[in-house]
């Protein structure tokens, strides 16, 4: 007889939850199972204790702390794709400056995003910020997991052997040598910036701006990090800053960023201020976009990447009009296809590429 419960059961998301701190595991737990389609397979209070626990409970998703005894998400992070299927985990990160320093390493390690623990002694205030941070990021993991598939660790392949480059750029576009490079990029965004600005060349010959989907102070860190393995200048945006070639500027978490006129002519400089946008994203991808397309009308490529929701698309539209390029992350490479999923099915893109060469047509479209 076939248990339909036990069918059931099967459709859920299964999580495991990580932490050494028993109040945080039961907080989690406790919002967790308010989601529906989840089902919370255990607990562990440390990285040992979760590893050891994978093959038994087989989970698909870890809620993970970073700091912990025995051993550490960090370490946990490194361990998974070792696992005989795919595990993802989202990140519980806290408010310190080596909170956030760490934070970017586990993304850079695959983690498939991050959640700031409540600052709060309320439990019901906790559970309610906990449910609201954790909510959307699970639905989109859930949404990416048929496309992941449960692969082996013998059957998952390096990206560029796996997938190829789908090109829908229009036979005779005309073409004009962009003046700037913007990018906009949400979940999954750290550890795909770790492939494409290594991969830009160190006399690329134009600036690149960058609205990356953080909360203040975690940023400054994403920069630091990627500009000691870049060809390029990698830092955190500054206001009032001229736009330099040959340098990446990173717009702060929580803040927006937007490029206007410098007082020489052709001179451009970074403006950073909390104006509020719809979507309520800061850094917006749309705020960026829109300042570049007026400064820099078709000399200008914009590129859309990895995230959910759709900002960046409105931005696109109106650089689309000003005769600019636009380049889309595909599906495949994509932790989440949100952001460039919108702009591509509007007829925005012109370049539809994997990962791995989105650097090169950025340089395409500036030389």
């Amino acid at each position: 007889m076939i248990n339909s419960s036990a069918t059931l059961q099967k459709n859920f998301l299964r999580i495991l939850i990580v932490d050494d701190s028993a109040i945080y595991r039961k907080t989690v737990r406790d919002v967790l199972t308010t989601l529906p389609g989840v089902q919370v397979v255990g607990t562990a209070c440390d990285g040992r204790e979760a590893i050891d626990r994978l093959p038994i409970l087989q989970p698909d998703l870890l809620i993970l702390d970073i700091d912990m005894p025995m051993m550490n998400g960090l370490e946990v992070l490194k361990a998974l794709p070792l696992h005989p299927h795919a595990i993802g985990a989202i990140v519980l990160s806290g408010l310190a400056q080596e909170s956030s320093e760490i934070t970017v390493k586990a993304l850079e390690l695959g983690a498939f995003d991050f959640i700031q623990k409540p600052q709060t002694s309320s439990l019901s205030h906790s559970m309610t910020a906990l449910s609201e941070s954790l909510a959307p990021l699970i639905e989109a993991y859930r949404a990416k997991m048929p496309i992941q598939g449960r692969l082996s660790a013998q059957e998952r392949v390096p990206l560029k052997s796996a997938i190829n480059r789908i090109s829908i750029e229009k036979p005779g576009t005309r073409r004009i040598r962009s003046a700037i490079v913007a990018i906009g990029i949400s979940t999954g965004g750290p550890q795909a910036l770790n492939i494409v600005i290594p991969q830009l060349p160190a006399d690329l010959g134009v600036p690149v701006v960058i609205a990356q989907h953080m909360p203040s102070g975690f940023t400054f860190d994403l920069a630091k990090r990627l500009n000691g393995r870049s060809a390029l200048t990698v830092k955190e945006a500054e206001s009032g800053e001229k736009l330099m070639a040959n340098t990446v500027y990173i717009g702060p978490g929580g803040n927006q960023m937007r490029i206007v006129a410098g007082k020489r002519i052709g001179e451009t400089i970074v403006e950073i201020n909390t104006d509020s946008v719809e979507g309520g994203y800061r850094p917006s991808a749309d705020y960026l976009f829109t300042s570049v397309a007026e400064q820099y009308l078709s000399r200008a490529t914009g590129v859309i990447m990895t995230g959910m929701g759709n900002d960046g698309t409105q931005g696109l539209r109106f650089l689309k009009e000003k005769g600019g390029r636009i380049i889309a992350q595909d599906e495949k490479t994509s932790v989440v296809y949100g952001m460039p999923r919108w702009p591509r099915e509007a007829g925005l893109v012109d370049v539809e590429a994997p990962l791995d060469q989105i650097a090169e047509e950025i340089c395409r479209t500036v030389r």
